[in-house]
């Protein structure tokens, strides 16, 4: 039958064992010391045995003609010293046997203790380990804000705990962020069902519509769910990004930089480019998608008569792509705030950006564990520099370096 005991339990039981077998071991040894210690005597003699001394003793003396009372003196003698070593022997017996007894008793009474003292302790030892049951138990979904907060010593409960804390963290900051990522992916979902739903009501709220106003209505809707096609298709690849997938196309970032940059439309911004070889090992398809992305928000966002710089180059390891684009001034603080899903450096009505073109940008890094770092310019837009692994001669990434 398996026996279900609790760890405290458990670790009392050790505790206790560890003692009663050390208590055990001292108290072996203690009695073995003392016994070696003490003189060994001779047996204690009994009245039979004295008596046949003395007449042993009296005869030995008549035989030799030694006198009757210088006889008694000398038996005396010897039976004296048979005395004193059969006192002795009998302490000796008597010290031992209540060593034992006494060492056994209170080594009896000291496990008893060391039991409610084992539990105690034991107790103690697991009351994070409780905490951090409670923790878990209270935390859900809903609610990620429950910390233990565990205070003393830094050991190993203390580590645990804290990453623990460490790990709600970052589910808090996780769950707070797809939150926020449905509902701004809702609203702009919502937009062009809108659209297509107001160009409808529109025309049927005409009693006698023209082919115009159908024809014209149908262009607003193949608009609107073209616009709601790129944003999906937007949303996928971020999605699709989480996931493990194969790594293994050899790539040149400055071929796909130079793809990119054929048949693109001017709009009055000039490109500018210096392809050096750049070489990652990653996938294609994502690759082509990041370097489109930052193509596509330099010149979204850029000025009248303004410019695009590309440039691609490897160095320490590392293969860099640096797309910089002239524009409008860039708040420092609002940097960071554009690599977050549905973020816009302006109002939503002057751009056809989702306000995810960064944030496809530093997740695709991420998956090729690269990283993206942007800087405002000087006299406006936008710096940013794409560091991935560089592809050795053998193949291989190389980790990347910041």
């Amino acid at each position: 039958m398996t026996s279900h005991l609790s760890a405290r339990s458990r670790l009392t039981l050790v505790y206790t064992s560890l003692f009663a077998v050390g208590g055990g071991a001292l108290v072996a040894i203690t009695y073995l010391l003392v016994r070696h210690s003490l003189n060994t005597a001779t047996t204690n003699p009994t009245a039979a045995t004295v008596q046949q001394a003395i007449d042993q003793c009296m005869a030995a003396a008549e035989s030799t003609g030694t006198s009757s009372s210088d006889a008694k003196s000398l038996c005396a003698r010897k039976l004296y010293a048979n005395g004193v070593q059969a006192g002795a022997s009998a302490q000796r017996a008597t010290t031992l046997t209540h060593l034992l007894t006494y060492s056994l008793i209170g080594l009896a009474g000291l496990t008893l203790l060391a039991v409610v003292a084992g539990w105690i302790v034991a107790g103690r030892i697991l009351r994070p380990v409780h905490q951090l049951t409670a923790a878990a138990r209270a935390a859900g979904e809903q609610n990620l804000s429950q910390r233990i907060d565990l205070q003393g010593p830094r050991d190993e409960l203390r580590e645990l705990a804290d990453t623990f804390d460490s790990m709600l963290e970052r589910l808090e900051r996780a769950f707070t962020s797809q939150r926020q990522f449905i509902a701004n992916a809702s609203h702009e979902l919502r937009t062009p069902l809108t659209v297509m739903r107001t160009s409808i009501d529109v025309v049927l709220a005409k009693p006698d519509p023209t082919t115009d106003q159908m024809v014209s209505m149908a262009g607003d809707i193949r608009q609107a769910v073209d616009h709601a096609e790129r944003l999906i298709e937007a949303l996928l690849v971020l999605a699709r990004n989480d996931q493990a997938r194969a790594l293994t196309d050899a790539v040149d970032l400055a071929a796909v930089a130079e793809d990119a940059l054929e048949g693109r439309p001017a709009d009055g911004i000039a490109t500018n480019s210096s392809l050096d070889e750049a070489p990652v090992t990653g996938d294609g398809l994502l690759l082509e998608r990041l370097v489109d992305n930052l193509l596509d928000n330099a010149e979204r966002y850029n000025i009248a008569g303004g410019s695009v710089t590309i440039s691609t180059g490897a160095e320490d390891g590392v293969s860099i792509l640096r797309v910089v684009n002239t524009g409008a001034v860039v708040p420092d603080d609002m940097v960071e705030r554009l690599f977050l899903p549905f973020t816009r450096l302006d109002d939503r009505i002057r751009h056809d950006g989702f306000g995810l073109g960064l944030t496809l940008v530093a997740s695709i890094a991420a998956v090729h564990g690269g990283t993206v770092q942007a800087t405002p310019g000087p006299t406006g837009g936008l710096d940013v520099t794409v560091r991935l692994p560089r592809r050795d001669a053998a193949g291989t990434g190389a980790s990347p370096t910041t």
